[in-house]
């Protein structure tokens, strides 16, 4: 699952390749958009907030987008080999010497620029904002703490109380601050959480690797997330894994009871 600094990323990739240059052709391949038209268009820049992707083009018009699951923004030389099939390609912007290719994207929208906090109002504070204030910080502290009994992982994942963090991130930042992320809220300290959040996403902002340890070789990136078999990287110990979260929020959720305190699952 895509993360916040996977689409921080992917939209610092996208700006590169395409500000300032004019569409030569735009191909929509999804059922809401098929008959619109961007040729002639200058793209201004991309922004992302979050999880959410905003390319902007002249004319006052974004085309917003969501990586979702499993979702992917590429840029391609000009009838360059994809990596991916056909069939899951949903938007194609060439740009001169360049194509940028949207695979498996699952929300796509055309709006007024002027129009995307309609898109993203409701989320918390953006962890990766280059113009972060301690403002910022103070506002996503104050709801994550709002709830108490809340169940820490969850509430991490929650994107109106700060918006970035996935699962992989999640299950990290509960093992760096010594807890499972069955603990409830009021068990930690939320400022440390916020900045720990913030601290973890902006040191893989640039890199496709992501990595919680500060090691980078293979197998060694992470403390217990998907370390089901190869076991705790700090102790060595067997990790748990059980879901967590319900219907749709359901995710896999790793803790290592040895360096974690709190509950823990039965499966």
């Amino acid at each position: 699952m895509p993360e916040g600094d996977t689409v921080f990323l992917a939209g610092k990739t996208l700006d590169r390749a395409l500000a300032g240059k004019t569409l030569s052709r735009s191909d929509f391949r999804h059922p809401a958009l098929s008959t619109a038209e961007l040729s002639g268009r200058t793209v201004l820049g991309v922004r992302t907030v979050g999880k959410h992707l905003f390319t902007r083009f002249s004319g006052e018009l974004s085309l917003h987008s969501h990586l979702k699951m499993d979702g992917s923004w590429e840029v391609y030389a000009p009838g360059a080999r994809w990596r991916h099939p056909a069939h899951q390609v949903r938007v194609i912007l060439d740009a001169g010497d360049v194509s940028a290719v949207g695979f498996r994207l699952h929300d796509l929208e055309l709006l007024p620029t002027a129009e995307e906090s309609r898109l993203v109002g409701h989320l918390g504070p953006d962890l990766l904002d280059p113009q972060w204030t301690d403002e910022h910080e103070d506002r996503a502290v104050a709801a994550l703490a709002a709830d108490g009994r809340r169940e820490l992982g969850l509430a991490l994942l929650d994107q109106r109380i700060m918006a970035g963090v996935g699962n992989l991130y999640k299950v990290e930042i509960c093992f760096l601050l010594g807890v499972t992320p069955w603990t409830p809220v009021s068990e930690v300290d939320a400022r440390g959480a916020v900045r720990l959040a913030r601290k973890l996403l902006l040191v893989n902002a640039w890199r496709h690797d992501q990595c919680t340890t500060g090691d980078l070789g293979r197998g060694r990136q992470n403390w217990v997330y998907e370390r089901t078999r190869a076991g705790c990287f700090r102790c060595g110990g067997r990790v748990r894994v059980a879901e967590q979260g319900v219907d749709v929020h359901k995710r896999p959720t790793w803790c290592c009871p040895r360096c974690q305190r709190g509950p823990v699952p039965a499966r």
